[in-house]
């Protein structure tokens, strides 16, 4: 197989399997996978906390995100507050009820990375992790670059 189909592939393995993982958060707390994505990216990404910074480094759309942070808050597992700087700036809060929910998905953290990294050194795991951060830089940029256009 070509280099950039194999890159590609692998990419979208890793996806799949976070997602199954997280599939089994779901249906553990009735939760949507959308659901169980806002909830792992607020608790994972301190200062990021608003919808628009969910759909943009998740990549989600914006319509999705609103229905599921609709569907927390109902659920009483999120809480909004407009920001007190901008007002048209709403934050995203994990509540306490969540925290359970939160305990399962860093179990299911450690066991994916335990899983993707199986065999790897903890030197081998640094170079990825360089190598990782310098291909999301130019992928970044690259698409700074096409949007331009």
């Amino acid at each position: 197989m070509n280099r950039t189909t194999v890159f590609l592939v692998n990419i979208r393995r890793i996806i799949k399997l976070h997602e199954y993982m997280l599939k089994e958060i779901c249906e553990q707390y009735g939760l949507t996978l959308i659901e169980a994505t806002i909830i792992s990216f607020l608790h994972n990404n301190p200062g990021k906390d608003t919808a628009a910074d969910i759909v943009e480094i998740r990549m989600v759309s914006k319509g999705n995100v609103s229905q599921a942070v609709e569907s927390l808050i109902q659920k009483s597992l999120l809480e909004r507050k407009q920001d007190t700087a901008d007002r048209r700036r709403i934050h995203l809060f994990l509540q306490p009820s969540a925290e359970p929910i939160i305990e399962s998905m860093d179990r299911l953290l450690n066991q994916f990375q335990k899983e993707v990294f199986e065999g790897l050194s903890d030197e081998e795991r640094e170079l990825f992790h360089r190598v990782e951060d310098r291909i999301s830089e130019n992928t970044k940029n690259a698409m700074i670059r096409r949007e331009m256009q």
